[in-house]
């Protein structure tokens, strides 16, 4: 089938979906891809990967061999990602071959912290205050009119805190910037936030719009540890940032799923933190609390299918699982699983490490005040 037969028609049950990148997010994408009737090819420098492991055919190669791509993606109906950390030219190289959703350009854009907050500061999004920074000399500036405490992160690579660090002084900046070992940084000036937030939306070929409500995210060491929904703030801040939501994903024209990170401040201004154009760690309760999950709403979207009802059917919240749950030997799941409300969500990751996230534990209940003290029972059993 030509790219162009490819871009202009449904991809329906039966077609086999490209993923890039094989871990968590893309195991749940195939499990939802694979209960619709459809083949999925993933494609990583893994084995034995989270998605692999589910998919019907792995590839295990480079980013940067571009011939390997191409091959991938002449096999597949459409390519989309679990992962936005991939080069610009994997994308470009795909997209010979079948359309890429989210379009790589949504990538090129959303990898790289620097061009994505010029972008949507250009596009009058509320963003959190920030400087480019590329010498010691610019920080020292740049620290000067944002003041401390300040955040220097690296432009590009950086997710779950990685490639960031806390500026208490001015006469930090040395040590920062060569911590760091980077040429190009954008220095972000201290946000006074009373929640962290995300609304999780997906836009279909024909410009449809499905938002998962507003998310309510607490973390841990720059590891998002709990999600909550729906997030407990007024009606008017969740219209508003869904509102937000739509504005970002009809802008960059994704087809797909996108997640916008956001910070509420004590007097419920929103302001964009960052975007993460797949399903996010936020969105994992929606496989069990939602009418349809965000993994689905991904394979719905990029296959040009209607999106599906994000209803919420009860309130509902998430705990991470990282690998100290398992530094005294293997987790008493049967502890967790005696309370009837929790699902219990493992990622086959072959190796348990300190932060790295292992698997999640969901809960729905009458209130969310209830559903989060649930999952936090359910871990806390996990090491008695």
């Amino acid at each position: 089938m030509s790219l162009g037969n490819k871009a202009s028609s449904l991809i329906l049950p039966g077609a086999t979906l490209g993923v890039l990148g094989s871990g968590q997010l893309g195991r749940m994408f195939a499990i939802a891809a694979r209960r619709m009737g459809y083949r999925v090819h993933t494609y990583s420098p893994d084995t034995d990967s989270p998605t692999g492991q589910v998919a019907d055919h792995e590839v295990a190669a480079s980013y940067d061999d571009l011939d390997a791509v191409a091959e991938f993606a002449k096999q597949v109906s459409v390519v989309t990602f679990e992962f936005e950390n991939v080069p610009s030219a994997t994308a470009e190289s795909a997209a010979r071959f079948a359309p890429v959703r989210p379009a790589g350009q949504v990538l090129h854009i959303s990898q790289h912290r620097l061009r994505e907050k010029t972008y949507l500061r250009e596009h009058g999004f509320p963003t959190t205050p920030f400087r480019a920074v590329r010498s010691l000399t610019e920080l020292e500036s740049a620290l000067q009119e944002l003041g401390t405490p300040a955040v220097l992160k690296t432009a590009g690579w950086g997710y779950d805190g990685k490639g960031q660090k806390k500026i208490g002084s001015l006469n930090e900046a040395a040590s920062a910037w060569e911590s760091l070992g980077t040429s190009e940084a954008v220095l972000e000036g201290f946000v006074n936030f009373r929640l962290e937030v995300s609304v999780i939306a997906a836009r279909g070929l024909d410009g449809s719009f499905a938002s998962f409500g507003l998310l309510e995210n607490a973390h841990s060491n720059h590891i998002l540890d709990v999600t909550v929904a729906p997030a407990r703030v007024s009606p008017k801040v969740a219209a508003e940032a869904e509102q937000i939501a739509r504005g970002v994903l009809e802008t960059l024209d994704v087809v797909g799923v996108l997640c916008v990170e956001m910070f509420l401040t004590p007097d419920d201004k929103l302001l964009i933190n960052e975007l993460a154009p797949r399903p996010h760690n936020s969105g994992h309760l929606t496989f069990d609390a939602n009418v349809t999950s965000q993994f689905e709403q991904q394979v719905r979207s990029i296959c040009g299918l209607p999106l599906g009802s994000t209803e919420l059917l009860k309130p509902a919240a998430m705990i991470n699982l990282l690998g100290d749950a398992w530094a005294n030997g293997e987790p008493c799941w049967a502890a967790a699983l005696a309370l009837p409300e929790v699902k219990l969500h493992l990622y086959g990751k072959a190796s348990a490490r300190p932060g790295r996230k292992m698997g999640h534990l969901t809960a729905m209940a009458d209130s969310a005040d209830e559903a989060e003290r649930i999952v936090r029972e359910a871990r806390r059993r996990l090491n008695p």
